[in-house]
Parts: structure tokens; C-alpha cells; sequence
């Protein structure tokens, strides 16, 4: 069984007991977390899709901790007028463990 969810704007495929990353939540480290936008759950050959979510379906987690992403260097170059920047990036994001898909 899987499901897809949406959080931070992109979407994610999660499974019970998988450990994805996602953008940064504002709970504290060992909480629970629920997702409520489920887009689709999929179980063996039922499939049900939200339009565009699935009312009553929940994904529940715990939130694991906090971290960051790799580091993106993002270089702005003009030719011919000695225009250079060089910026770095590194996404803050929240661990969290998938413990159930319920509804």
C-alpha cells in the first residue's frame, strides 16, 4: 500500500515505514505529523484519486529531526564586464518516518 501526499508544495510517494524528506515543518523532534492532502492511495489493485485530494484519508509520521539538504551553488556570469556571483544554497528540511496510511 502507498500513497501519494503533498506538503511544501511538491509531492511525495510514501509507503509505511519509509523515511522521506521533506521541506521544513515546524514541529518539535519525536512529534507526530498527519498529512490531510493525499492525492492518490493505491493498495494492490484498488486505487482511489482525490480530486483533487481524498477526503477522510490520513497519512500519519513522526517527525525524526531536522536537516539540510546538499548544497546547490547557484554562479551569475555576464560576459565581457567582469560581473560575477557566486551564491550557495542548502535546503532546510524535516525528516519524518511514515508509521501509517489510515481512512
Amino acid at each position: 500500500m502507498y500513497a501519494i501526499i503533498e506538503t511544501g508544495g511538491k509531492q511525495y510517494r510514501v509507503a509505511q515505514g519509509d523515511v522521506v524528506e521533506v521541506e521544513r515543518l515546524s514541529q518539535e523532534e519525536g512529534s507526530p505529523v498527519t498529512f490531510d492532502r493525499v492525492l492518490l492511495v493505491a493498495d494492490g489493485e484498488k486505487v482511489q484519486v482525490g480530486d483533487p485530494f481524498l477526503a477522510g484519508i490520513q497519512v500519519k509520521g513522526i517527525l525524526l529531526g531536522q536537516t539540510k539538504g546538499d548544497k546547490i551553488i547557484v554562479f551569475k556570469y555576464r560576459a565581457k564586464t567582469n560581473y560575477r556571483r557566486k551564491l550557495g544554497h542548502r535546503q532546510p528540511l524535516s525528516r519524518v518516518r511514515i508509521e501509517s496510511i489510515e481512512g
